[in-house]
């Protein structure tokens, strides 16, 4: 039971074309350690995390390669899918802390 997140594809491709051998492989196996939770978390939880993940890799990725068009679109769209999914998760505010904004 695979959890499909196509822009890990993504990802997994520009880190080869910029010869980031050794971040593939942290991303393979945060993949696969986030699989294995996936009957515990639930699908959506999951696609959150690893799109965390992504994010952050490609927030260090700017600033190692800075001006990459491909890398500022990448993170930009992961950036804005991540914070979609995980408005799902966030805690609503109990009604006491509703009117102090």
């Amino acid at each position: 039971m695979a959890v499909d997140v196509p822009e890990v594809g993504e990802v997994r491709k520009l880190l080869d074309k910029l010869g980031e051998s050794a971040l593939i492989e942290r991303l393979d196996s945060f993949v696969a350690l986030n699989e294995g939770l996936e009957t515990k978390k639930g699908k959506e939880f999951i696609e959150v995390s690893i799109l965390g993940f992504l994010e952050g890799t490609l927030v260090s990725l700017r600033r190692k390669y800075q001006g990459n068009e491909k890398v500022e679109g990448l993170l930009e769209r992961i950036s804005k899918r991540r914070t979609e999914l995980d408005i799902k998760f966030r805690k609503p505010k109990p009604p006491i802390f509703e009117n102090m904004e």
